[in-house]
């Protein structure tokens, strides 16, 4: 795949640091699989990490977690 924001890299699968803020609170997922731009550093997640991570986001923001 290309790179969408500068159009020059291609992608390679990789993990990145997801950082989701909602509201007062902020959840940081580390590890998280994804297609990479070696040109940019731009990631993209499949629509199933994108639904996992934003779920898990939510769930964390409802029961208060703090780290």
């Amino acid at each position: 795949m290309e790179g969408v924001s500068c159009k020059h890299g291609k992608t390679k699968q990789g993990f990145v640091t997801v950082t989701i803020e909602r509201d007062d609170c902020i959840v940081i997922f580390k590890q998280v699989p994804a297609d990479i731009c070696k040109n940019c550093g731009e990631y993209y997640l499949s629509e199933l990490v994108t639904e996992t991570v934003l779920t898990k986001a939510e769930d964390a923001v409802k029961k208060g977690v703090e780290v």
